[in-house]
């Protein structure tokens, strides 16, 4: 019965906290300079579904958690730590940067208890603390419980970018991580037709601290909002340091699979650029324009005056007998509007593309580098040149030149379309609009499966104005985009091909 009593005076202690911490702002403070600094804290305002498991994650990178008690009903809890030390480093943590619970901002000042007596035989709250100690002190743990606190003290986070209408780069990533401590590993990849990262901390409190900061905010205005998680992983295993994946402790790593090596002046770029979210205090992203937006995604683009700021691209590694301007203009016109394409007359394999501007060229870049397109692996990089230049009058260059500045098939002519909201990688699946009411399921198979692929499944949206197609490799959607987007389906109705960032 003593437990139980214990636990009562807890209850009642609490309630007198509160009370004392709720009269204004004044005496709010008073309360903090009053309770001098205990092992045990006082937490207010959680969420009312909040769970153990969070409320120990709050104090976890900061030391072991001895013990809990939450008071359900009055959505606060006391959290004992180990030691002081450990409570006075999460309480000065906490003051510079509001801790919270389910997107829910707490309060958490010292508690007026030394420590915390509970009812030993509260299994509930023994199993979960066993976890942490087990997890702790290097343990295997087995449960949701014991997964969740492991999470939550890794060095390692996940970052997924919603809204990504301006290339993110792995440099960007970088610069605005390491406001919060030492950026010692960074792999991005595309995942679901997502761009993601795992960035690695030397320290699980700066990951704790990054994710309470960042988690949520926009890296550019209205756009690029970062969704961020602890990875289960505990350490990353980078081969190589190229745009893709980089190991900041190993610059002697080999950049591999042909991937250039990144310019070290890049950073300098970036730390210029005064106003981009870098060289900011902690948390706040600032808003950026479009331009610069663009040139700080760019990031080799963004060096001061040199070769790249314009929208012109350098493709190489081409099929020369299979490439045309037109199937270039379809592919790049993807990711913005394709101004002008000149296959090089002496490099039959290589071609200049002129986008409307320098950021959608990155972003053609970003997408394309590196996809098969007629059975080679294309490199997409930024040209020196400011503009292509078409051939001079009466010149035959045998159509190697063309002009699509007046193409009616641009998709971005129109300021904030639609179509802005929809571009992704790559993808096998591929998404269909303004199908004629009389065109069936087999038909779409038949006309996609002729493009040299094979249909893998399809669905049709409701009203059948639209669909998803999914055929079986990514280099297979590529091609069907070349040569069916703009497929005229009769009627004078044309069909409009794009990646989706679904799967059937």
């Amino acid at each position: 019965m003593d437990g139980i009593s214990d636990v009562a005076v807890g209850v009642k202690r609490g309630s007198d906290e509160l009370n004392g911490a709720s009269n204004g702002s004044d005496s709010k403070k008073l309360r903090v300079e009053e309770a001098p600094p205990s092992r045990v804290l006082h937490i207010r305002k959680l969420p009312n579904e909040a769970s153990e498991t969070e409320v120990i994650a709050l104090g976890l990178p900061f030391g072991k958690v001895t013990n809990i008690l939450t008071l359900k009903g009055k959505n606060q809890a006391f959290l004992e730590m180990g030691t002081e030390e450990a409570a006075i480093t999460m309480v000065n943590y906490y003051t510079t940067v509001t801790p919270h619970v389910r997107n829910a901002p707490v309060f958490i000042q010292y508690s007026n208890h030394k420590e915390l007596k509970t009812d030993a035989g509260n299994q509930r709250t023994q199993a979960v603390l066993q976890a942490v100690s087990a997890v702790q002190s290097g343990g295997s743990p087995s449960s949701d419980v014991q997964e969740a606190l492991a999470a939550a003290s890794s060095p390692v986070l996940r970052i997924i970018i919603d809204n990504m209408f301006y290339p993110v780069t792995l440099d960007v990533l970088q610069q605005i991580f390491s406001k919060f401590g030492t950026v010692m590993k960074i792999i991005t990849f595309t995942k679901n037709n997502q761009f993601q990262a795992l960035l690695q901390f030397s320290d699980p409190v700066n990951a704790q601290q990054a994710k309470l900061a960042l988690d949520g905010q926009n890296i550019y205005n209205s756009c690029c909002t970062l969704r961020i998680d602890f990875s289960k992983l505990v350490n990353l295993n980078v081969k190589y340091n190229n745009d893709k994946s980089r190991d900041y402790t190993r610059p002697e790593l080999p950049a591999g699979d042909g991937q250039p090596s990144l310019d070290p002046t890049v950073a300098a770029a970036f730390s210029k650029d005064s106003n981009s979210l870098l060289g900011k205090i902690p948390g706040a992203l600032n808003p950026l324009s479009a331009a610069a937006a663009a040139a700080a995604a760019a990031g080799r683009v963004a060096l001061a005056g040199q070769a790249g700021s314009s929208g012109v691209l350098l493709v190489s590694n081409l099929n020369e007998e299979m490439v045309t301007p037109q199937s270039l203009f379809t592919l790049f016109g993807v990711y913005g509007d394709v101004q002008r394409v000149k296959i090089l007359y002496n490099k039959k394999d290589s071609a200049l593309i002129q986008m409307s501007d320098a950021n959608q060229a990155q972003l053609a870049m970003s997408h394309l580098n590196g996809q098969k397109m007629y059975g080679k692996i294309i490199r997409v990089t930024l040209s020196k040149h400011q503009t292509v230049a078409l051939p001079r009058d009466g010149l035959d260059d045998q159509g190697l030149t063309k002009d699509y500045a007046n193409s009616p098939l641009h998709r971005f002519k129109k300021p904030g379309s639609k179509n802005f909201q929809n571009i992704f990688p790559p993808s096998a699946t591929l998404h269909l609009s303004n199908i004629p009411q009389d065109v069936t399921e087999d038909d779409l198979r038949l006309l996609f499966s002729n493009a040299g692929g094979t249909v893998k499944a399809f669905k049709f949206f409701q009203d059948r104005k639209m669909a998803l197609i999914q055929m079986s490799t990514v280099e297979e959607a590529i091609q069907a985009l070349i040569d069916l987007h703009n497929y005229n389906m009769g009627g004078n109705q044309h069909l409009r091909v794009s990646f989706s960032k679904s799967t059937i």
